[in-house]
């Protein structure tokens, strides 16, 4: 008798406790989707629902190049690439705030498109701990960037973490 007591008010507390919060916090800024009101996108790159990554090669020289684009409809364009994090691919945004250094000084920009180059060598030369070599499988290896963009008229965009998948 006591067992089924007390599962009883075990699934009463529960039903009480499922009713008595508010939905405030469905809508918190802990859970919600922080977009901003100015996206930037990758163009040219791929993404299988992970973060877009474009590809570059050992045997092709290393070649990096990253193109940053804001809508045109958005009338704001890129003032500047204020900071480069770069790393292996657990980079976030916090990285930014550690490891922002990629480049020493912002790079300019005028326009809604910016296009960032770099090679696996200077990766190589500013990231030593990270391994570049394509591992035997899946036959590549990817490192990251993350960039914040100041906008046109001051404000800030962190954007979505990219990657370089590595071939042979």
């Amino acid at each position: 008798m006591k067992k089924i007591t007390f599962q009883l008010l075990l699934l009463a507390l529960v039903a009480l406790a499922g009713t008595s919060c508010k939905d405030d916090y469905v809508y918190s800024e802990l859970v919600q989707d922080n977009r901003p009101l100015v996206p930037v996108t990758f163009p040219g790159s791929t993404t299988y629902g992970f973060d877009p990554y474009y590809e570059t090669s050992v045997a092709g020289g290393g070649n990096i190049k990253i193109t940053l684009s804001i809508p045109a409809s958005s009338g704001r364009t890129i003032k500047e690439i204020s900071k480069i994090a770069a790393g292996a691919t657990s980079i976030n945004a916090g990285t930014l705030r550690t490891a922002g250094n990629y480049n020493a000084n912002p790079i300019a920009v005028n326009g809604t498109t910016a296009e960032f180059t770099t090679t696996l060598k200077d990766f190589a030369t500013k990231r030593p701990t990270v391994p570049i070599t394509p591992v035997a499988l899946p036959n590549f290896r990817e490192i990251a960037f993350i960039f914040l963009v100041t906008l046109d008229d001051g404000s800030q965009i962190t954007a979505t973490p990219v990657r370089i998948r590595i071939l042979a």
